[in-house]
C-alpha cells in the first residue's frame, strides 16, 4: 500500500495530489493508494481523506509499503526511523504550497544520507517510485545516540 500525506499545512499540495491521482488512474501505479489531502482543493478518484486522527495515522504509516510525503521534519523523520520506503517531494514557494524552501533542503540533506529518495519534480514521480521499490536505504541513526555515544566516550576517557 502507498500512504500519501500532505500535512496540515494551510496551504494545499494540489501539484501532489493530482499527480499521484494520475498514475493510479493511467495504471503506473498499481498498488492500492490512500492519500490524506489537507487542505488541497482537488479531489483525487483514489481513497482520500482531508484529516486523519493520530491513530489512523499511525496505522496508514505502519501499513504501508511506500510512503509519498511532503517534505515536513516529523513525517519524514519518523518515517525513516519505521525503516519506511519514503519519497519526499516538497512543498515549493514557486508553486504557493509554502513560504519558503525549507522542506526541499531538508528532504535533499535526508536523500543525500540514502535515508530517503527526494523528488522535486512531480513529473518524476514514476522513476522515484522504481527508484524506492529497488534501492537499499541506509538505517536511521539518531543524533541523540551520536551524542550519547560521544559523551560516554568522553566520560570513559577521562
Amino acid at each position: 500500500m502507498i500512504f500519501v500525506t500532505v500535512g496540515s499545512q494551510k496551504f494545499p499540495f494540489d501539484r501532489l495530489i493530482r499527480k499521484v491521482d494520475q498514475l493510479v488512474r493511467d495504471g503506473i501505479i498499481e498498488d492500492e493508494v490512500f492519500i490524506q489531502t489537507g487542505t488541497s482543493q482537488y479531489v483525487p478518484q483514489c481513497p482520500h481523506q482531508a484529516f486523519c486522527g493520530q491513530e489512523h495515522f499511525a496505522e496508514l504509516m505502519e501499513t504501508c509499503n511506500i510512503l509519498i510525503t511532503h517534505g515536513g521534519a516529523g513525517t519524514m523523520v519518523n518515517a525513516v526511523k519505521q525503516g519506511k520506503r519514503v519519497i519526499a517531494v516538497p512543498r515549493l514557494a514557486q508553486y504557493g504550497e509554502h513560504v519558503d524552501d525549507h522542506q526541499m533542503e531538508l528532504a535533499a540533506r535526508l536523500h543525500a544520507l540514502n535515508l530517503l529518495c527526494v523528488c522535486l519534480d512531480t513529473e518524476l514521480l514514476p522513476e522515484a517510485l522504481l527508484s524506492v521499490r529497488g534501492r537499499s536505504f541506509a538505517p536511521f541513526r539518531s543524533n541523540t545516540e551520536i551524542f550519547l555515544a560521544s559523551l560516554d566516550s568522553y566520560i570513559h576517557s577521562l
